[in-house]
C-alpha cells in the first residue's frame, strides 16, 4: 500500500492536471495564443500562485514541501498537454518531453512510496538527483530551444521523435517494473551496509539483466534527446550515461558480492548487466 505522503503527492499531482485542465483546455478558442501571449501567461502564472497558495494553507512542513512539487511536476505534464493541443509542430515535440519528464518523475516518487514508506522524502523524486542531472538538462532545453530557432529543420522528423518517446516509455516500464520486482530491497542509494531483511532478487525482470533499473534509466535518458530531436545532446547523454552506470555498476556489484558472496557470483555467470559493453565487476573464482 502507498504510505500517507505518496497519497499526498499523487492527490497533488492529479488534483493540479484536473484543474488546468477545467480552467484552460474547455475553450477551443485558442488564437490568441500568438497575439495575446503575455496574458496567457499571466493567466496560468496566476493559477500556479493559486494553487501553490492552497496548498501552502491545508498542508505544513515535510507534507507541503511532498505536495508543491507533485503540483509544480503537474503543471510540467499540464503545460505539455496544453502545448500539444495548441502548439506548432515544433513546440508539440517538447510538449512530450514535458510530459515524459514530469511523469517520470513523479512515478519515481510513488514508486518509493510504495515499496520503501520508511524512507520515502523529497529527494525520492529525483528532480534535483546530482548537478550533472541539471546541468544535463539544461544543456538539452538549450540544445532544443537554439535548434528550433536556427535550424527549425533539425525538428521536423517527427516519425524519429516518436520513436524517442516510445524508448522513454519502454525504459519508464522497465526501471519501475525493477523497482516493484525488488521492492524492499531497492534503494535509491548504493547500500554499504546489508539490511537483516535484504535478499537477492532474482525472479521477474530480473531474470532478464541483473540492473533493470539503471537499464531503464540509460535508455529513457537516451530516449528523452532522440524525441527532442537533439542530435549533439543524444551523443552526449550516451556517453555520459554509459560511463555513469558502468562506475555505478562497478561499485554496487564490488558491495553485492560482499554481501551475497557465491550466490551473487553465479548470477553474474548467468544473467547480464543489460547495458552494452558493460560487464560489472566480475571475480574469476570464490
Amino acid at each position: 500500500m502507498i504510505c500517507y505522503l505518496g497519497k499526498i503527492s499523487l492527490l497533488s499531482y492529479v488534483l493540479t492536471i484536473l484543474s488546468f485542465s477545467l480552467t484552460f483546455l474547455p475553450s477551443a478558442n485558442y488564437n490568441y495564443l500568438s497575439v495575446n501571449i503575455f496574458v496567457l501567461i499571466l493567466a496560468i502564472s496566476s493559477h500556479f500562485i493559486l494553487i501553490n497558495v492552497f496548498v501552502k494553507l491545508i498542508c505544513k512542513g515535510e507534507t507541503y514541501q511532498v505536495a508543491v512539487r507533485a503540483v509544480l511536476l503537474g503543471y510540467v505534464f499540464s503545460l505539455g498537454v496544453f502545448i500539444k493541443i495548441y502548439g506548432n509542430e515544433i513546440w508539440k515535440i517538447f510538449a512530450v518531453y514535458m510530459c515524459i519528464l514530469s511523469f517520470f518523475h513523479t512515478t519515481e516518487y510513488l514508486s518509493m512510496a510504495v515499496i520503501q514508506p520508511n524512507l520515502v522524502n523529497t529527494d525520492s523524486y529525483v528532480i534535483n538527483h546530482s548537478r550533472e542531472y541539471t546541468i544535463a538538462a539544461v544543456a538539452s532545453w538549450t540544445e532544443f530551444f537554439l535548434e528550433a530557432y536556427f535550424l527549425p529543420d533539425l525538428k521536423c522528423f517527427m516519425w524519429l521523435s516518436n520513436i524517442g518517446a516510445i524508448i522513454c516509455i519502454c525504459g519508464e516500464i522497465l526501471r519501475k517494473a525493477a523497482m516493484l520486482t525488488a521492492k524492499s530491497n531497492f534503494t535509491h542509494m548504493v547500500q554499504c551496509e546489508k539490511q537483516p531483511d535484504h535478499v537477492l532478487v532474482t525472479h521477474g525482470i530480473y531474470r532478464l539483466c541483473r540492473h533493470p533499473s539503471y537499464v531503464g534509466w540509460f535508455y529513457w535518458s537516451i530516449g528523452t534527446q532522440i524525441t527532442l530531436l537533439n542530435p549533439f545532446c543524444t551523443l552526449a547523454y550516451t556517453f555520459v550515461s554509459w560511463k555513469f552506470f558502468k562506475e555505478r555498476i562497478h561499485i554496487e556489484e564490488i558491495t553485492l558480492l560482499h554481501f551475497f558472496g557465491q550466490q551473487y557470483h553465479e548470477y553474474q555467470q548467468k544473467v547480464s548487466t543489460g547495458i552494452p559493453f558493460i560487464e560489472g565487476y566480475k571475480l574469476k573464482s570464490l
